[in-house]
């Protein structure tokens, strides 16, 4: 067996597959989901270490070729998020199967492992797809598990799941319109062929406009975030931590597979600039935001409007000339955030079943029980400020170079102000810690140390990406699509 044949086989068929075992036999559910987030995350490495090796490749099914057949796609930038998940993914499992059995954030248990596992296998086959109908399908595939895990937490956040639909219905629309015009215009929706023969008409840049908005919407660009802090915030914390980390980053990996790819002769000055001032608004006003939050989630769910703009700063900054470190500036930071967000959510869930309270001003006083997952918090707070020698350090300083290199100055500002933002608000809630809290009775005395290991080691792996750079740089470059 080589993953160049088996790896995606196993990375799509496995987590749905799982999904009709543990629907049918809901006992099973936590021991199947493990071991199969186990058996994921392994392939996952195995397909990194391939790529690095051997190179992208394209796997045709069924033997048929482009443009009458499908296939699956794996170069570095699928590869990275490929692994992501499945880092995320185990996680978050652990963390929900070892939560307090009296304690349960999910209204109907029966049906979260199976829809975890939809959602699992929606985003590998996203990353996979190597043509737009299939990024469609995966798009609604992942959209669909993902409004039902908000559900499942009833209350206020059946509303937020209910906004969500809505908004990624609307969004999933404007982009299979740009996909009808792209197959009218050229007969054909395969990414490399579309790449090959992409002209810059009308056509096509309405095509454009209307991917862009519909997966702008999906990542929740500012001014096009309204769904994203209730969802986020009032979803279970394993939802809230996969939403986070790779949801959000699913949407902006289309982004810039498509305006790095087939879009790649309409990304002249005005449209990089464009995107860039929305990222730039994205970062300030999700950082402003969560300064002025009192709850620890929701000062999470406005960070994450924050730190996406920051992979939107990738556009100005390669149209300036500065293509290859500003790419893999804002991919690692992507990376980094993913990794470091799922462990804010899932500290701050077992902090908030800690004291049965989320604002800050209760978060105080004794803290047996989860000081690891403080501690995990720490860390990861450390990666999205940016300190060395962090993932977030290292994505952000490459960023700052590309900035200096082509004289973008407005660029660097946004970077540095941004930074003071989210360390800003991520001190509000660490001092939290150090404060006299309130006297609940809803908190509990005992909580599973794997829910706080859990976060940690995801804030470590955020952690130690940054002295991982240099193969990290090395999967991202193997097969992008970018030039240096």
């Amino acid at each position: 067996m080589i993953p160049e044949t088996t790896g995606p086989v196993v990375l799509f068929s496995l987590p749905l597959a799982a999904a009709v075992v543990v629907f049918i036999r809901p006992r099973w559910s936590v021991a199947v989901t493990l071991a199969s987030g186990g058996i994921l995350l392994a392939t996952a490495l195995w397909v990194v270490v391939a790529v690095l090796r051997r190179g992208p490749w394209r796997q045709d099914i069924g033997g048929w070729t482009a443009p009458l057949g499908i296939g699956w796609t794996v170069d570095g930038l699928s590869a990275a998020l490929l692994l992501l998940m499945a880092a995320v993914g185990l996680a978050g499992a652990v963390f929900h199967a070892a939560r307090p059995t009296g304690r349960t954030p999910v209204r109907d248990p029966r049906f979260f492992w199976p829809l975890w596992l939809f959602l699992w296998g929606g985003l590998n086959a996203l990353f996979l797809a190597a043509d737009l109908f299939n990024v469609y399908v995966a798009l609604e595939f992942v959209s669909i598990a993902s409004v039902g895990l908000i559900g499942l937490a009833g209350g206020s956040a059946q509303a937020a799941a209910w906004r969500y639909l809505l908004a990624t219905l609307l969004g999933s629309t404007i982009y299979l319109l740009g996909v009808a015009l792209l197959y009218g215009r050229y007969a054909a929706l395969d990414l490399a062929l579309l790449a090959d023969g992409v002209e810059p008409d009308l056509v096509t840049a309405v095509a454009a406009a209307l991917m862009t908005l519909g997966l702008l919407l999906k990542a929740a660009v500012f001014p096009l975030h309204f769904w994203l802090p209730a969802a986020h915030g009032r979803a279970p914390p394993a939802v809230s931590a996969v939403l986070s980390a790779v949801v959000i980053a699913a949407a902006y990996y289309l982004l810039v597979r498509l305006w790095f790819g087939p879009f790649a002769p309409l990304l002249g000055p005005e449209v990089a600039t464009l995107l860039g001032l929305l990222g730039a608004a994205a970062v300030l006003w999700g950082g402003l935001q969560a300064l002025l939050q009192r709850h620890l989630k929701m000062l999470i769910a406005y960070s994450t409007v924050s730190q996406l703009g920051y992979g939107l700063l990738v556009f100005p900054l390669a149209a300036a000339g500065a293509v290859q470190q500003a790419w893999t500036g804002a991919v690692m930071l992507v990376m980094a955030h993913g990794l470091a967000k799922a462990a804010l959510f899932l500290a701050a869930g077992a902090i908030v079943l800690r004291h049965g309270i989320g604002r800050l001003e209760a978060l105080g006083g004794d803290q047996q029980g989860v000081v690891v997952a403080w501690v995990a918090f720490a860390i990861a707070s450390a990666s999205l400020v940016g300190l060395p020698p962090t993932g977030g350090f290292v994505g952000k300083w490459w960023l700052a170079q590309a900035a200096l290199a082509t004289g973008g100055y407005f660029w660097l500002a946004v970077l540095m102000l941004g930074t003071a933002f989210t360390a800003g608000y991520l001190w509000r809630a660490l001092q939290a810690a150090m404060r006299p809290g309130w006297e609940t009775s809803g908190g509990l005395q005992a909580l599973s140390p794997a829910l706080g290991l859990s976060a940690l080691v995801l804030a470590l792996g955020a952690a130690l990406l940054g002295l991982a750079a240099p193969i990290a740089a090395r999967l991202l470059d193997a097969g992008s699509g970018v030039a240096g």
